[in-house]
């Protein structure tokens, strides 16, 4: 039998996420590389998957939500089913998605952790801001992270290529507060040791 996280994904767009999220009572956003794209307005690369992004607290909304949708938590390790009633703490910071068991997975819900009124970013806790400075929407109404938070997110020591190519193509395009912002948060999270760092500061500089 085929590992769960072997079998295909064939992931929603931000289009249908929107349709799937229809009625749902409680904030979201499309987060990962779409996130950027939607920032942008054009799609740049290939998305082997979509993610969603929703608060922590709001979780068995959204469980609820999917009810009849086939859901696994990660970080069991492995992937496990996801019950009704399991309330998701740390480390489980996503869930796998489907419509069934014989579908493919097509969503990753990603769970954001907040204090109050702010998200809190969740590999430093003093990196975090109001809860209506998380995300921004497209003139559709699609909703999205921010783009200078989700590049944070991106900004792992060991950088994957397809996080250079959205940072060399987003970053450019972001106003100059969002730039400062996110050289800001760089560099609590890596003193100056990240390439990123470099960059923006020149970038900051020239303006």
């Amino acid at each position: 039998m085929t590992n769960l996280h072997e079998q295909p994904w064939v992931p929603l767009t931000p289009d249908e996420a929107y349709k799937v999220f229809a009625g749902f009572a409680a904030p979201w956003w499309i987060a990962g590389g779409w996130a950027l794209d939607l920032y942008l307005g054009r799609q740049t690369r290939r998305h082997g998957d979509l993610d969603v992004l929703i608060r922590r607290d709001h979780q068995l909304l959204v469980r609820r939500h999917l009810s009849g949708w086939d859901l696994h938590k990660t970080n069991q390790p492995g992937l496990k089913p996801w019950a009704d009633d399991d309330f998701l703490r740390p480390p489980i910071n996503s869930i796998w998605c489907r419509r069934a068991a014989e579908s493919p997975w097509c969503l990753e819900l990603m769970l954001m952790e907040t204090a109050d009124d702010e998200w809190v970013f969740r590999r430093n806790n003093a990196i975090r801001g109001p809860l209506n400075s998380l995300g921004r929407k497209t003139d559709a109404g699609i909703p999205y992270l921010a783009p200078e938070i989700q590049l944070l997110y991106k900004a792992r020591p060991e950088l994957l290529e397809k996080d250079k190519a959205d940072f060399n193509v987003v970053a450019p395009c972001l106003e100059q507060a969002a730039r400062k912002w996110l050289l800001d948060a760089l560099q609590q999270c890596f003193s100056n040791d990240h390439p990123w760092i470099v960059w923006l500061t020149g970038m900051n500089g020239s303006d």
